[in-house]
């Protein structure tokens, strides 16, 4: 497989600038050490993990099966994570991720550290805040991303070129990229990389039940819900009775107590690990309307640098085609012709 050059990979010394995205309960040892031994970016995520120790051995583990850089994703706001802090440092972790709040205590915490940084972002001035803090990239996360979103609704295509024309660090696409023809369109906007996550959920190495993964492959663009949005963290899942349980509890003005049972880390890993799916919730984007099967890892990021070629090269020939190609028509039109688009 070929490696794909860009100013990320050049600063985290990966081949391939996909980064798994900090999966909660889900990204462990086994798909964390398959994407970085594929030559993406692999991460283990520390607040779902179930104690600092564990965390540890996980990190142990990935070093067992590839000799690559790794992260630790720090999602904060869920617990106290100044230990997971402290064993990824003395484990000497290369790199770190940060989402769901202010990264700058955790940048605090690892300075003096060799530790590349992270920040998923939603909007314009987070991402210039990251890169204020000394971050080393962004991820822009779009409104059809799974998982926690930005409040303002921003896609992806918006989004990300946003971002790149705003800050000087490297910057990954997220939400709702699944493909090569997903990461091929992130490097035209000026991405120079993508994050994924549902992707990666329906994959061999993923500890996701299959249950989880084949509603992804079943699933339609159509068949996901925002939830969480009278709390201010809205997030994507996939559509089901226990999150339309969620949404009507939401729409009557549910407060916060009735609420976290309906949306507790018990309430996803039931759907997730267990397979209970109308018992639960499981994160998922828009993307799923473009999952067709559970690859291995391996074989999904192999697949996905070969789409992403034929689909750069296939626009380049759209683009020079003679009599009627794109490049002829606007070669034709007269100065003012047209309407602007939506």
């Amino acid at each position: 497989m070929k490696a794909l050059r860009t100013r990320f990979t050049e600063r985290f010394g990966v081949e391939l600038p996909i980064v798994q995205g900090g999966l909660a309960y889900l990204a462990r040892s086994e798909l964390c050490a398959a994407v970085s031994a594929a030559g993406g970016l692999g991460q283990l995520t520390a607040a779902t993990m179930e104690s600092p120790e564990v965390l540890r051995q996980e990190i142990r583990r990935v070093r067992e099966r590839t000799d690559r850089p790794f992260g630790v994703n720090f999602a904060i706001g869920h617990r106290d994570l100044s230990e997971f802090v402290r064993v990824t440092i003395e484990e000497q972790v290369p790199v770190i991720s940060v989402t769901g709040g202010n990264p700058e205590p955790l940048f605090k915490a690892f300075e003096g550290h060799p530790v590349l940084k992270m920040v998923l972002v939603a909007g314009v001035r987070q991402a210039q805040k990251a890169e204020a803090l000394g971050a080393d990239a962004v991820i822009a996360v779009g409104v059809e991303g799974g998982g926690h979103i930005g409040r303002d609704d921003i896609g992806t295509l918006v989004l990300v070129r946003r971002v790149v024309e705003s800050v000087q660090i490297p910057v990954l696409a997220s939400g709702g990229i699944v493909d090569g023809r997903g990461l091929a369109a992130a490097l035209v906007l000026g991405a120079d990389g993508i994050e994924m996550g549902t992707r990666f959920v329906a994959t061999v190495e993923c500890p996701a039940h299959p249950a989880y993964k084949q509603a992804l492959v079943e699933a339609r663009e159509t068949d996901t819900v925002v939830i969480e949005r009278s709390l201010g963290r809205p997030g994507r899942v996939l559509r089901g009775p226990w999150p339309e349980r969620i949404l009507e509890a939401e729409a009557r003005g549910a407060g916060l107590d009735e609420l976290l049972p309906l949306i507790s880390g018990k309430a996803n890993t039931r759907a997730a690990l267990e397979g209970k799916l109308d018992e639960g919730f499981v994160w998922a984007g828009q993307g799923v309307g473009l999952i067709r099967d559970i690859p291995t890892v391996a074989e999904l990021l192999r697949r996905m640098v070969d789409e992403a070629a034929a689909a750069l090269r296939e626009a380049g020939e759209r683009l020079q085609a003679p009599a009627g190609g794109v490049a002829s028509r606007l070669a034709r039109q007269e100065p003012g012709a047209g309407s602007p688009g939506a």
